[in-house]
């Protein structure tokens, strides 16, 4: 009789420590709404809150749209092409992961000035910057997961490379394309640096709470996290459920 693996045991626990770091800020939040649901409605009711709300979720999905309409193609060429640079297209890809988010900010207002200052492009612009790479990187291994083989199949019996790419590459590669779109939404959603600096108004909720906070203190200003959580939630969740069903 063999000894007993304890090795993915042992992982657990260690990791678990994570999960609930992560769970344990989400549940007292929570928690103490529940205790102030007073608060709760009066925010619900707070024409502000719902137009920041839907600011927010409107230039988030914009920017999700974006980033897939131009992540894809640049994902399907990084993928399937070596070329003089490349290393260096890739670092200038993943370079708005690692930049403070107020300097990104500083760096779209030298850049375009007026063009973007306050307004919802303004917005986009900051939520773009720092989400595309989820995009594009996503794209990009998701093409690498498609054998360039089943292109070529397609190829030989006629089809053109963009008849290929639609037919055989993208549909293998979507469920890892809708992650990063999801990704990249989320990431836009949760971004508040950058939109300080270049897009004050129009009021974003995460501009709002900061505000709220700031102005008020935390009581006003925790009902509108929990809602914006439970609407990031919910959406992200869903997003994941349909991917899951995509790959299955």
């Amino acid at each position: 009789m063999g000894r007993r693996d304890y090795t993915l045991y042992f992982f657990a626990m260690l990791g678990s420590f994570l999960i609930i770091y992560i769970a344990l800020p989400i549940m007292v939040i929570f928690a103490k709404q529940a205790l102030d649901f007073e608060m709760l409605t009066k925010t619900l009711h707070d024409p502000l809150v719902i137009k920041a709300l839907a600011n927010s979720l409107i230039t988030a999905t914009a920017t999700a749209m974006i980033s897939v309409i131009f992540g894809v193609p640049l994902g399907y060429v990084l993928a399937r092409r070596d070329f003089r640079g490349k290393s260096l297209v890739q670092a200038i890809i993943d370079v708005p992961i690692v930049i403070p988010h107020s300097v990104v900010g500083i760096m779209l207002l030298v850049t375009f000035s007026n063009a973007i200052l306050d307004s919802y492009k303004g917005i986009i612009a900051a939520m773009l910057f720092v989400s595309a790479p989820f995009a594009i990187n996503a794209a990009r291994d998701g093409f690498l997961a498609v054998d360039e083989k089943l292109e070529h199949v397609a190829r030989t019996l006629g089809a053109s490379r963009l008849r290929a790419f639609l037919s055989v590459s993208l549909p293998m590669a979507l469920p890892s394309i809708a992650s990063g779109a999801i990704m990249a939404w989320a990431r836009s959603i949760s971004e508040v640096g950058a939109i300080l600096i270049v897009a004050y108004y129009p009021k974003t909720a995460q501009v709002l709470v900061m505000e709220y906070f700031n102005n008020y203190g935390l009581r006003a200003s925790r009902p509108i996290s929990v809602i914006l959580m439970v609407i990031s939630l919910v959406i992200f969740i869903l997003l994941r459920w349909l991917i899951g069903k995509v790959r299955r």
